[in-house]
Formats: C-alpha cells, sequence, structure tokens
C-alpha cells in the first residue's frame, strides 16, 4: 500500500538535477515572505529506520537561514515527558511565527511503537488519534502549516543499509536495538504504519510517502512538497476557518446577574474551617503525589475579587515542593509568536505534582477578544479548542478545577478605592484596572458566555460568591477537597 501512494515516479537524473536545483532555490526565495507573513511551519519526518531521514534533513536546512529554523530528534520519551500528557512533548516544539522547526520522529513513530508493544489498542488507540488529529487541526487553523512526510523503503534496501552501516566501526552505533527489531519484524512494522498512517491522513495535514529508496529523490520529492505547501498556505493565510460546533457534554451555568451574593461566614465559623480543611487537604496531596495525580486549579474573576488570598488559602495547605502558581500576564514576545495555549502546555505539571493559574487561557474569550488582541474567528474558534485541551488534561489523568471568583461592582469600587488609598495596597491598583472597570457590563456578557460554552462535564466552572472572601475561601478549598476525593477515595 505504501508503494501505491508515492506521488510520482522517479524522473531521469537530468530532470531530477534540474528540478532540485529549481526547488532549493525557491525554497531559498520564500524564507523572508514566511518571516515578513509571520507564517509558522512545523515539518515532521517520519518513516523506517535507516530510509535517510536525517540525511535528508541536513540537506534541506542547508537552503534556510540557520536564525529560522529548530531541529529536534523526539527519540523514546524522557521520564519526564512521561509524566505529561502525550502530546506535550511535541506542543512545546512547535516554532514561532515565521520559523521553522523540523522534528525527526514524532507522534506517529510513538504511536506505532505502542501498538506494536501491545501498550495501545482498542478505545485508547482511537483516543490517541483522535487527540494527534485535534492536534494537528488546532495548529492548522491557528495559521500553522504542518507537513508530514513519511520515508518508505522496501525490506531489502532496509536489510542492506542496515548491514553496511554495522559493516563500518563509525557508522555502526547508528544501528539503533529499534531498528534491528524493525528489520527482523518488517511485515508487523508495514502494516502499522499503514493503519496510523492512513488513521492520521487528513486534508489540512495529509501525509505525503516518500520514495526513500534514491536519497537524492527523496530530496527532491520534501523540497517540491515544501514549496508547494509554503505557497498554498501563504494564499490561505488570511481567509478564515470555519466553526466547529460544540460536541462535548455541557453543564449548565446561570448568568453572573442571576448568582446571589449576599453569603458570608463569620469569623470564629471561618477560622475553624480553614483549619480543618488545609489540614484535609494537605493529607490529600500526600496521597495525590503517592498516586501520581495530577492536579490543576484554573482562577479567574474580576479585578479585585479576591483570587490572590484564595489562592494563598489552597498553597497554605500544601507541600511547597509539589506546587507552583502561575500568575498569568500579557504573553511575552515567544508567547505571542506561537499557539495561545503553547504557554500554558509550557506551564503543565508533573504527574503528582499541582499547578495553579492566576489567569488562564481563557483571556483569549476574555481580554484578546474585547481588546481586540486577536480575530472574531480567533476567539469564536476558542470555546472549541479550550474544551479539547481541557479534555486533553482529563483524558490524560488531570483533575482539573475551574474558579470563577465573582463579586459586583459596587463591592469591585469599594475594593479599588481602598486599594487606591491604602499606600501598602496601592501597587495592587493600575490604570488598566480602571479601564477595565469602564467595560463592565462588555466583560460580564463575554463571561456569559463563556460559562455557557466552555463548563464540561469533565471541566465544569466553580462560582465562588466572594463579596465575603471568607466564605470563598472555604468554599474553594471544599471544592478542592471534593473533587480530589473522587479521585483518590475519602
Amino acid at each position: 500500500m505504501l508503494k501505491e501512494l508515492y506521488l510520482e515516479e522517479k524522473p531521469e537524473e537530468g530532470e531530477l538535477q534540474e528540478r532540485l536545483e529549481e526547488a532549493r532555490t525557491r525554497l531559498f526565495g520564500m524564507q523572508q515572505t514566511i518571516k515578513e507573513r509571520g507564517l509558522p511551519v512545523l515539518v515532521l519526518f517520519e518513516g523506517w529506520g535507516a530510509a535517510g531521514k536525517g540525511s535528508t534533513i541536513g540537506k534541506i536546512i542547508r537552503n534556510i537561514d540557520p536564525r529560522h529554523f529548530k531541529v529536534a530528534t523526539t527519540a523514546a520519551p524522557t521520564e519526564d515527558e512521561l509524566r505529561r500528557p502525550f502530546l506535550y512533548r511535541y506542543f512545546i516544539r512547535i516554532p514561532e511565527a515565521g520559523k521553522f522547526t523540523f522534528l525527526d520522529g514524532g507522534w506517529l513513530e510513538q504511536t506505532a511503537g505502542e501498538v506494536l508493544e501491545g501498550k495501545l489498542n482498542g478505545k485508547a488507540y482511537a483516543a490517541r488519534i483522535e487527540s494527534i488529529k485535534r492536534f494537528e487541526r488546532q495548529l492548522t487553523d491557528n495559521g500553522y502549516l504542518v507537513l508530514k512526510f513519511f520515508f518508505h523503503i522496501s525490506e531489502k534496501e532496509q536489510t542492506q543499509r542496515l548491514e553496511a552501516l554495522l559493516a563500518d566501526r563509525d557508522t555502526a552505533w547508528r544501528v539503533s536495538r529499534s531498528d534491528r527489531w524493525q528489520n527482523k519484524h518488517y511485515e508487523k512494522c508495514r502494516r502499522v504504519w499503514e493503519r496510523c498512517l492512513k488513521d492520521t491522513h487528513v486534508p489540512a495535514a495529509p501525509w505525503y510517502i516518500v520514495d526513500a529508496k534514491s536519497r537524492k529523490w527523496a530530496q527532491l520529492q520534501v523540497l517540491e512538497a515544501m514549496c508547494q505547501g509554503i505557497e498554498t498556505a501563504l494564499a490561505n493565510h488570511a481567509l478564515a476557518v470555519p466553526l466547529l460546533a460544540n460536541t462535548w457534554p455541557l453543564k449548565k451555568m446561570p448568568k453572573l446577574a442571576q448568582i446571589p451574593l449576599d453569603k458570608s461566614l463569620e469569623e470564629a465559623e471561618y477560622r475553624e474551617e480553614l483549619e480543618r480543611l488545609q489540614k484535609k487537604l494537605g493529607e490529600l496531596h500526600n496521597r495525590l503525589y503517592r498516586k501520581q495525580v495530577p492536579l490543576i486549579i484554573a482562577y479567574e474573576g474580576w479585578d479585585a475579587a479576591g483570587k490572590g488570598g484564595n489562592i494563598k488559602r489552597i498553597t497554605g495547605a500544601l507541600d511547597p515542593r509539589g506546587f507552583e502558581v502561575h500568575p498569568i500576564a500579557s504573553p511575552e514576545p515567544g508567547e505571542k509568536a506561537r499557539h495561545y495555549l503553547w504557554r500554558f502546555w509550557m506551564r503543565l505539571p508533573k504527574t503528582g505534582h499541582i499547578a495553579i493559574f492566576d489567569r488562564t487561557w481563557y483571556g483569549r474569550v476574555m481580554v484578546e477578544r474585547l481588546e481586540g488582541f486577536c480575530s472574531v474567528n480567533d476567539w469564536q474558534r476558542a470555546y472549541n479548542e479550550i474544551n479539547e485541551f481541557e479534555k486533553e488534561l482529563t483524558d490524560w489523568g488531570a483533575v482539573v478545577i475551574k474558579f470563577w471568583v465573582q463579586i459586583d461592582k459596587e463591592t469591585q469600587l469599594e475594593r479599588f478605592t481602598e486599594r487606591q488609598n491604602t499606600p501598602e495596597k496601592r501597587w495592587k491598583i493600575t490604570d488598566e484596572d480602571w479601564r477595565n472597570r469602564e467595560k463592565w457590563d462588555a466583560y460580564e456578557t463575554a463571561v456569559d458566555e463563556m460559562l455557557q460554552k466552555t463548563s464540561t462535564v469533565y471541566a465544569p466552572w466553580h462560582v465562588l460568591e466572594s463579596v465575603d472572601k471568607k466564605y470563598a475561601r472555604i468554599k474553594a478549598l471544599k471544592i478542592v477537597i471534593g473533587e480530589l476525593e473522587k479521585v483518590l477515595g475519602k
């Protein structure tokens, strides 16, 4: 089957050389346009051992300014990567706008390897394929060009190449145990490769099957496909992307205006409950680590609603070696130049650890939406993309808890005024806070839509009524404890 998917027959040597020079010139000339238009290009090389992926990458990058590309070899996952979601090691390597990333091996090789080892089958395999397809679609929807090449050689050709490498002491090290096993079980591997290729071949990110028997011919196939893909991507770069219907089960959420804010706690009860609940949470943190369950707590809410104090009461119960708080501000240049979820993938916890986000990926559908930092199409697509992101986390085994910290407009004004008039608190209030307050109604509309469209059954929103901060803190602790007990047991 793989041979049948070759793009064309190998041309005569004269034509091959002529086309190769032309393709090299085209790719070299495209670099400035790619940089100016901010097109990020992710090129994945997969295929048989000894098929020539590495040497082809080496020849391709000679045509690109070294300041504009990175090459990464994704071998077997490291111990740290095994404690992260499957897509983590690939998402963190995506290129900046206007640059290339070349991956020597990737998600197909890892998936096929796990199938061959008997670790991935049935529903788990189907979920993995959907995860890969969502990953690729999110990249292409957000303006990435994803090019996927599979280098194919026959069993006979692979045997000859491996034997030649092994015959030379200076190259024998390049033949891995995996390469030998693959060659010995060629037909079994071929069937798995074909299945995985078929299942991840999609219009936005198709597979190119490269006839790799001739290294020069393989190079030409890759160069011409890259040039064609780049030209098409540049032509489509400014087009809006179709919106997808939500397919995730949602929990009904009230509008903010419907939430009563008169709940409160007396000081004595608060102190008693705080001590009891923090002790309980500390015990659960130990079990969380022992059972290697990751926990992600996401805070959103109005300015001056009390997020910081709420987070402090959560972390006060935790072992400081097992959690990290991520205050999220405006993206740094390197973050802004990538997919908006990249900086959150970079901050995900390892298994058994806790990540607390003070502001989150929901900025896409709030501040970025209202301040015009992204297009209408961008933020409208983001609801589904965020639901997919959180599904990836919960499928990995993470507990995802999302808090919206709610106050009314009058309470916010009181707290702003207090901060303004108290020297030791003045650093907490900025001109931007006052500007955001002027857009309260627009933000409330955006938050209502966010809550309605992203409160999934696997990662629902929890509203913390925070006119009385003490009440909100105790409620947050109870929710975190309750969610952890569902996973760890009481």
